[in-house]
């Protein structure tokens, strides 16, 4: 293989193409959604955070899962479709059950009881921040494309900077594969594609794009150590392999859960919890 100067091998580009293959597949599926509307986005939601639960209930059960995740999967998935048909107080009340049998379908004294809780209660509150950042109007459509495009390009930034420049690790002890150069280089990329959506989905002040963009950008970074952290926690490499080059839906999605969570509260500060988007966008 070859060196560089410095004798450090060279980048290992071998999970390119699947993860190319992946990213061809499912950014027209997702993009689709945004576009055709606030039905469509909760459909794709509720598998989302339906496959994610499936995964953290093995992750935190050892690679088995309990006998009522598929209730707990099952009352998510519902939470998140009812939510653009009956309103943020149905969905919620799916979700809160979730989190119940979560609760109350482990022995309490099992340690990893707090963990089976609390993955249902996260799915359910990113989804309905998500949910509601979407909403049913323009601005909502323009919000979560924003969304997506800091988080695409801050993964991709970080991936193909981080692996061709290498250098300094982030935090080996919680993922020694991530470098401050990738980190660096996917705040660059999440915050320029941010910018040039908001130059086109609004007339506000182009630094508050700038802010909104590079904050998101970090703080989708540190959803994805949180879960590289949890995953060292619970001794497993991927959450699991049904992306193929990414693992699994929860390390697809940790970005933007996090990332979602903080659109929402943006947007509920600046303006209302029904006008989400409006308060991301419009300064």
């Amino acid at each position: 293989m070859s060196q560089s100067p410095a004798g450090r091998k060279g980048p290992n580009w071998s999970d390119l193409r699947p993860r190319l293959l992946s990213a061809f597949l499912l950014i027209p599926i997702v993009a689709a959604a945004i576009i055709y509307g606030d039905i469509a986005v909760a459909a794709l939601v509720a598998v989302a955070v339906a496959l994610a639960y499936q995964e953290w209930s093995r992750m935190v059960g050892q690679g088995k899962m309990n006998r009522f995740t598929y209730l707990i999967m099952g009352l998510l998935a519902v939470g998140a479709v009812v939510y653009p048909i009956a309103g943020f107080t149905a969905s919620l009340v799916f979700f809160v059950l979730g989190a119940l049998v979560a609760a109350l379908s482990v022995d309490w004294r099992q340690w990893r009881l707090p963990y089976y809780a609390a993955g249902a209660i996260f799915f359910g509150v990113a989804a309905i921040c998500i949910l509601a950042l979407r909403g049913d109007s323009v601005a909502g459509i323009w919000a979560t494309v924003f969304l997506a495009a800091v988080i695409w390009l801050t993964d991709s930034g970080a991936f193909f900077v981080g692996r061709l420049l290498g250098g300094v690790k982030l935090s080996p002890e919680i993922s020694p594969s991530k470098t401050w150069s990738g980190a660096l280089g996917g705040l660059a990329f999440g915050t320029m594609g941010g910018l040039i959506v908001w130059l086109m989905a609004t007339d506000s002040p182009f630094w508050i794009g700038i802010l909104i963009a590079s904050v998101l950008s970090i703080v989708a970074q540190l959803g994805d150590l949180v879960e590289s952290a949890l995953k060292r926690r619970f001794l497993i490499k991927d959450s699991g392999d049904i992306i193929p080059g990414h693992g699994g839906i929860l390390d697809r999605i940790d970005s933007f859960t996090f990332g979602g969570i903080l659109l929402f509260l943006i947007g509920v500060i600046h303006a209302a919890s029904d006008q989400v988007a409006q308060g991301v966008l419009i300064w």
